[in-house]
């Protein structure tokens, strides 16, 4: 089940972090998000515990998705996309009309998701990434562009 985060998610979403992320967020900064009117959270929820989360960050009419992260032992499910379409989903009703994110140059299977959601490169950040230091592709979805 895909649904808007909670405050009592914080924890699990933070725990995710650290699992999967080589520069997470706290708990705190995600705290702080979820509070902030700029900030969308989602949450993928199996027996009433979260595997994965989303986060987008609103700025005018475009969203960037900020975080996906799913559980190693959920991925190849369909959750990330499911989370990513709930993103663009409730952007959208928040009259977003362009999506931008930034993925690790090596992440074939993100980069392949967020292509077939429509997503198309459109450059390079040199080194955004550390521990390991990797290139970001600069991906973006413009509503009316279809996958």
């Amino acid at each position: 089940m895909i649904r808007l985060m909670r405050t009592s998610d914080l924890p699990a979403a933070a725990h995710l972090e650290q699992l999967y992320f080589s520069v997470p967020w706290t708990e705190r900064q995600l705290k702080g998000s979820l509070e902030s009117p700029e900030y969308l959270f989602v949450v993928a929820e199996e027996q009433g515990r979260v595997i994965g989360y989303g986060g987008l960050l609103k700025v005018l009419d475009e969203g960037d998705i900020t975080n996906i992260v799913v559980e190693e032992a959920y991925r190849g499910r369909g959750i990330g996309r499911q989370l990513v379409k709930a993103l663009l989903s409730e952007g959208k009703r928040c009259g977003l009309n362009a999506f931008t994110l930034e993925v690790r140059a090596g992440n074939a299977a993100a980069i392949h998701l967020y292509e077939s959601l429509g997503f198309v490169r459109e450059g390079i950040r040199r080194r955004f990434y550390q521990r390991p230091v990797e290139d970001a592709l600069i991906m973006w979805k413009r509503e009316g562009v279809s996958p």
